[in-house]
């Protein structure tokens, strides 16, 4: 689904990096990595990707505001870094951007399928891994289909965090609205991706869950 360097195996996913925030070991798919640029900034490298030695943090934006007030980052790498005051939603911003291309390389996959009528026959099989409604996405519809998803045999998770707009330059359409993701190859990436999401951003708006009957 994706080809970016998310962790491949269920070994690579539980490989623990020392939170420089708790001062303890914790499994790498629920941290963030950063780099030292060469300017002495901090730099997120939420793709793993990037050259020198990584210094790792939870994945929340309270635990990213701490490392850059406190100068942990330069306690870690013994010596001066700066962390820019907005380190927290850069990290934000370049997940909702990874999560987003992932799921335009579903589509090409042939593992995203879009549209009301599409996605409720789909989700009737129990064969979608998540549900993707658009945070605009009018509330009558929204709730036929999680109620649909509600009855099916495997139940999938939501998603309610990108507008349509978004939506649909990643998927290549307009007014996309309510989309769904297929079970398959990639999805568990695409889901630890979508967890370290979740420490920056909702996943669903607050009024989504008003009534308790859309959480996920």
């Amino acid at each position: 689904m994706t080809e970016t360097a998310s962790p491949k195996t269920h070994a690579e996913a539980n490989r623990q990096r020392k939170d420089i925030v708790l001062g303890e070991a914790t499994d790498e798919a629920r941290l963030v990595r950063f780099v030292a640029g060469p300017d002495g900034v901090v730099v997120p490298d939420v793709a793993r990707k990037l050259p020198g030695r990584g210094i790792w943090v939870g994945a929340d934006r309270e635990s990213v505001t701490m490392a850059a007030k406190k100068g942990l980052f330069s306690r870690s790498a013994k010596t001066k870094l700066t962390a820019p005051a907005d380190l927290a939603d850069q990290v934000e911003a370049l997940l909702a951007r990874r999560v987003l291309d992932s799921l335009g390389l579903a589509r090409k996959a042939g593992t995203i399928i879009s549209g009301f009528e599409k996605v409720v026959a789909a989700v009737a099989t129990g064969k979608v891994a998540w549900l993707i409604e658009a945070s605009d996405s009018a509330e009558d519809g929204r709730r036929k289909i999680l109620s649909a998803a509600r009855k099916a045999p495997k139940p999938p998770r939501l998603l309610g965090a990108f507008t349509s707009d978004e939506l649909g330059l990643a998927l290549g359409g307009e007014n996309v609205i309510h989309t769904a993701l297929l079970a398959g190859p990639g999805v568990e990436r695409w889901t630890l991706d979508v967890e370290r999401l979740s420490g920056f951003r909702p996943l669903l708006p607050p009024e989504w869950s008003a009534n308790g009957r859309e959480e996920s």
